[in-house]
């Protein structure tokens, strides 16, 4: 535990946030901001800076309780979908305790996931792919 990580005081129990699942590897909350209802945090009760570059069984729980926790929140709220993302590194937030955003989606919901777009070249996807492919 890191006594300066929010996350970390949130798995000791010690936050105010709503628990919507726990088990021994992992916490699901609701989170304090959300961007629609239901939008729920999953954490690694281990902390982690980066979930996918850890121990595969901890990003393997991660996901078992991203998995749990959508099929409660569809049953729940009925949205048209969802958005799932994990965001690492210090360019893009503030909690450098590993986490994901699970986010349900509604159609007349606000939320904006825009990516700008490029195109894949074939010779640039042929070579890109190439490169990952040497270092599976």
């Amino acid at each position: 535990m890191d006594d300066d990580c929010t996350f970390c005081r949130i798995v000791a129990g010690d936050g105010s946030v709503r628990v919507v699942y726990e088990d021994e590897r992992t916490v699901a909350f609701l989170d304090r901001r959300p961007a629609t209802t239901g939008h729920t945090l999953v954490a690694p009760r281990v902390h982690e800076e980066e979930l996918l570059t850890t121990d595969a069984s901890a990003t393997h729980a991660v996901f078992r309780t991203v998995e749990t926790v959508s099929t409660a929140l569809e049953e729940t709220l009925d949205p048209d979908g969802f958005s799932l993302f994990h965001t690492s590194g210090p360019l893009v937030g503030t909690v450098e305790h590993a986490h994901v955003h699970l986010v349900p989606r509604f159609e007349d919901d606000d939320v904006s996931l825009s990516l700008p777009r490029d195109r894949l070249t074939a010779d640039d996807g042929a070579e890109l792919a190439a490169r990952v492919r040497e270092r599976l």
